[in-house]
């Protein structure tokens, strides 16, 4: 690892102008994913301003009922908040569903957003990567992809997302929020990460020292039932091979909102548009739900290994709908 300057800020403000001051400055949190890139060479910032101590650590229920999380709340701390737990249980499950307990009391919910992809190519410096070093090529595209895209892939990078909190907010409608020294913004949560395109290299919509300082939860999904179901190599600390998160609400058998997300599957949380269009306003029957989930896989383009996402996605989206549908009434 190579030498570097630390900054701690009293404030966000503090820290936006720090960064802004340093180029190619990067923030500290939690540390579990950028301290280890920096370990590999592939992360090398002169300067890590630690925003770790900033008072954005808190979980505030607001008048609406909406939820709003601060940056720095730990990921196990929020998958254990009671309103978490009870209104969103979907995220819940996400952040548990995510590395192990040592590292979820380490890492925040605004740096499981900035996760950089576990693609082996991009971690090893003798390989090509054009995320890591544009212009360099996409090892993974000829070579060992069976962890990778099924969804939005390019012929720059076919990486995947591993975050599973970001596959839940997307399935709730969060937003992120940002500060920067142009002042205040939020995205939505479904848009923050980028397909690759032509530029890989680029993971978020986020802008060059953008600060995350919140996420926050709409009213409209709380209560509803949801859940999260992951499919990966082995029971625990392992990234999705695919996932999905889904938000139902049904109301006299007809679905009346639904979201729908998938992990592992694509340089982002996949949100299944074309799912959610077909069952709304639908019966919330099985046929409809794999008609609607068919609709959505069936624009899918697998690479060399990585047919075997298509069923298996299909599978846990299938699993999840069916439990979250109430049972038909008794004739």
């Amino acid at each position: 690892m190579k030498g570097f300057a630390y900054l701690r800020p009293g404030s966000v403000e503090e820290a936006v102008a720090a960064h802004a001051a340093h180029p190619g400055a990067r923030y500290l949190a939690g540390g579990t994913n950028l301290v280890d890139l920096m370990k590999l060479g592939v992360e090398s910032p002169a300067v890590l301003v630690d925003v770790g101590r900033l008072p954005l650590d808190t979980v505030e229920e607001r008048p609406d009922g909406s939820l709003r999380v601060g940056a720095t709340v730990r990921n196990s701390d929020l998958a254990a908040h009671p309103l978490v737990r009870d209104r969103y249980p979907v995220l819940s499950q996400a952040l548990l569903a995510g590395a192990s307990g040592q590292l979820r009391n380490a890492a925040t919910t605004g740096g499981n957003l900035l996760q950089r992809t576990r693609c082996p190519y991009f971690q090893d410096l003798d390989k090509p990567c054009n995320k890591r070093e544009p212009g360099s090529g996409c090892g993974a595209l000829e070579g060992v992809h069976r962890d990778h895209a099924v969804f939005g892939h390019s012929q720059r990078c076919v990486a995947t997302h591993p975050s599973d909190m970001a596959v839940a907010l997307a399935a709730l409608d969060a937003r992120v929020e940002l500060y920067g020294t142009e002042g205040t913004r939020s995205i939505p949560a479904a848009d923050f990460h980028r397909l690759p395109g032509e530029h890989p290299e680029r993971d978020t919509e986020i802008r060059p020292g953008e600060l995350i300082t919140g996420v926050l939860l709409p009213a409209a999904p709380a209560g509803l039932p949801s859940a999260y179901r992951k499919a990966r190599d082995r029971a625990s600390y392992a990234f999705a091979l695919a996932s999905v998160a889904v938000v139902l609400g049904v109301a006299d058998g007809v679905v009346d909102h639904v979201g729908i997300a998938f992990g592992g599957l694509a340089h982002r949380p996949w949100r299944a548009r074309h799912a959610e269009t077909a069952l709304l306003g639908a019966a919330a029957t099985p046929a409809a739900f794999e008609g609607a989930v068919a609709l959505e896989l069936e624009r899918a383009e697998p690479l060399r290994d990585t047919a075997y996402k298509v069923p298996l996605a299909r599978n846990l989206a299938l699993d999840v709908l069916n439990r979250l549908a109430p049972a038909p009434a008794p004739l």
